[in-house]
């Protein structure tokens, strides 16, 4: 990684532990302020290694610096002298070089705590969801506005209300009950669920894959996994379906970063220890009696990884889709339906199928239609791929549809 990619690189990483750290060491009610410190962290480093050069350890000089610049605030900010000044004091008594613990244990501690207190019933499921991929995840206001397909003034809001709900509740950083960690998970795991999606598939950036999202949602996910009370089903389902997805990493895109489609990439450079991984998760799933979203797509997620193209691979990915859409309905899902069952009944099938979704606004839908009527109807496919086109979030994804638009004006001709 080059010098000036890395600095952007661990803010993405390292600016959501500190502020997971902080929080859980002053409490919600000082959200603002652990917010500051992590944020003069990072732009003291942007000063600092332009003129210096790189630090030895990177990460340990911003955590050094995080946890001196926490011991200076707290020396000076009056709003700490009756709250947790006496508290600070006997801490740095009693162990004076760890008052603030940035170490690797109790990062993974304060993360998976944060993820289950930010996930509060006194919260709506869409302020939970957006706190959690705001702080924990490391989300923009646009990604978030992104994801709830709404505008970033009205994330803003949501996110301003939902952190002011836990300042005033005074609201515990730590592992809830097994009954309440039954009723928050879902909101948990719906965040890291997005998270790897928009790493997986990037919409707010002329990035068709940024692996660094969806590898921090397989971080935190083993994280749930890796704790007694947190590891269900349900998520490890979810691993499995990160590493089927993940497992294609390296055949998505070209050299150039381009986009490659799924029917037109190189099997031999799929992960194989992936898939490998994702079968042991997917299998442990199994037990119990719960069937979640995240077990059928992991099991469509495990067809899509059968390299040989028959009939058997796309009748079981159009019977997955099919019970998908009967658990929970999304438009995306339906569309992604259609594809499969074009493959199993014919194009003409899937072409009615797929209008009737009438999702216009949707470049996607419009790409598929394209892909559906080309070789038969090749003025047909152009003006949806042309729609596509003026549709699409992305510079790679017009590169792309605009290639889909030669190919099918040489057929044409």
């Amino acid at each position: 990684m080059h010098d000036k990619e890395l600095l952007p690189h661990l803010f993405r990483t390292e600016y959501r532990k500190i502020i997971s750290v902080l929080v859980r060491h002053f409490g919600f009610e000082q959200f603002a302020l652990a917010e500051d410190i992590a944020s003069d962290t990072f732009l003291i480093a942007a000063e600092t290694w332009g003129l210096k050069g790189l630090p030895d350890n990177p990460v340990a000089w911003l955590y050094t610096v995080a946890k001196n610049k926490a011991r200076d605030m707290i020396k000076r900010n009056t709003v700490f002298q009756h709250k947790v000044r006496v508290a600070v004091i006997n801490d740095e008594k009693s162990n004076p070089e760890t008052d603030i613990d940035l170490s690797e244990e109790n990062i993974k501690d304060s993360q998976l705590q944060m993820m289950f207190a930010i996930a509060d019933p006194l919260l709506s499921i869409e302020s939970q969801i957006a706190l959690i991929l705001r702080i924990l995840c490391g989300f923009g206001i646009e990604e978030i506005a992104d994801a709830f397909l709404t505008n970033k003034e009205t994330i803003h809001k949501r996110l301003t209300r939902a952190k002011e709900k836990l300042r005033a509740a005074k609201t515990k950083i730590a592992l809830p009950s097994p009954e309440e960690i039954n009723q928050r998970v879902d909101a948990v795991l719906t965040s890291l669920y997005l998270l790897f999606n928009e790493g997986y598939y990037s919409s707010s950036r002329d990035s068709v894959l940024r692996k660094d999202f969806c590898l921090e949602a397989m971080r935190l996910t083993l994280l749930l996994i890796e704790n007694e009370n947190t590891n269900k089903p349900c998520v490890e389902a979810l691993f499995a379906l990160m590493c089927f997805h993940a497992s294609r990493f390296e055949a998505r895109v070209d050299e150039n970063g381009e986009i490659i489609r799924y029917e037109e990439q190189n099997v031999a450079l799929w992960n194989e220890e992936l898939i490998l991984k994702g079968h042991y998760f997917l299998n442990k799933s199994s037990r119990g009696k719960e069937l979640s979203r995240y077990h059928i797509e992991a099991a469509i997620g495990y067809w899509h990884t059968i390299k040989e193209d028959n009939s058997e691979k796309w009748e079981n990915i159009l019977q997955l889709y099919n019970q998908l859409l009967f658990i929970v309905y999304s438009p995306i899902t339906a569309l992604n339906r259609t594809y499969a069952l074009s493959k199993v009944k014919g194009k003409p099938v899937a072409i009615e199928e797929a209008e009737k979704l009438g999702l216009t606004n949707n470049h996607l839908y419009h790409v598929l239609l394209g892909y559906l009527y080309r070789g038969n109807e090749s003025k047909k496919a152009i003006q949806h791929l042309k729609t596509a086109l003026k549709l699409a979030k992305t510079e790679r994804e017009r590169i792309l549809i605009g290639k889909d638009i030669l190919k099918c004006e040489s057929v044409r001709v």
